[in-house]
């Protein structure tokens, strides 16, 4: 969604030349730029960061990860938008990567010693959960999305992945009886 200005969009090579700190986490290092749905490419290369997080830091290191994902997003993003003069630029892909990382959270704390075929399943599930959630947007989520600025950017899927993450953890709590 573009907001109304008289101003010149900059190409985005421009943005990384102006701004390269910011363009590149905003972007996930380039991998909003990717072709085609830039939100499914940004939430799946979030999964292998997130997945070290917590292989090196179990529990807290993941947290570490989306929380320090949100802040910088919120930074990067508030830069990109007010760069591109638009409210949510498709390539700014790190909001995605913050709500896949605490959709992830709610996962693994739920299962942390999934293995083999249901380590598997459970990526998958988190990521397509996520991913349906940051599509629809139902509620609060896309309410969300109104806010100002970096906060506009980030807000809803923060929101989702932590709402994914907590239907995830609690069916662990119901199944794991």
């Amino acid at each position: 969604m573009r907001d109304v200005s008289s101003a010149p969009i900059p190409a985005w090579s421009e943005v990384y030349r102006k701004r390269p700190v910011a363009a590149s986490l905003a972007t996930w290092f380039g991998t909003g730029l990717l072709p085609g749905p830039t939100g499914t490419w940004g939430s799946l290369l979030a999964i292998p960061a997130a997945e070290a997080a917590w292989a090196f830091g179990s529990g807290p290191g993941l947290v570490v990860f989306a929380v320090a994902a949100s802040l910088l997003g919120v930074w990067s993003c508030d830069v990109v938008v007010r760069m591109r003069h638009a409210k949510d630029p498709k390539e700014t892909v790190i909001d995605e990567v913050a709500g896949q990382a605490f959709s992830l959270l709610g996962w693994h704390l739920a299962f942390p010693a999934a293995a083999g075929l249901s380590y598997w399943a459970g990526l998958c599930t988190a990521f397509l959960l996520f991913r349906a959630i940051d599509i629809f947007k139902p509620g609060p989520v896309g309410k969300a999305e109104e806010l100002p600025g970096g906060w506009g950017v980030m807000a809803d899927d923060i929101l989702g992945g932590l709402v994914v993450g907590l239907v995830l953890f609690g069916a662990g709590a119901i199944f794991s009886r």
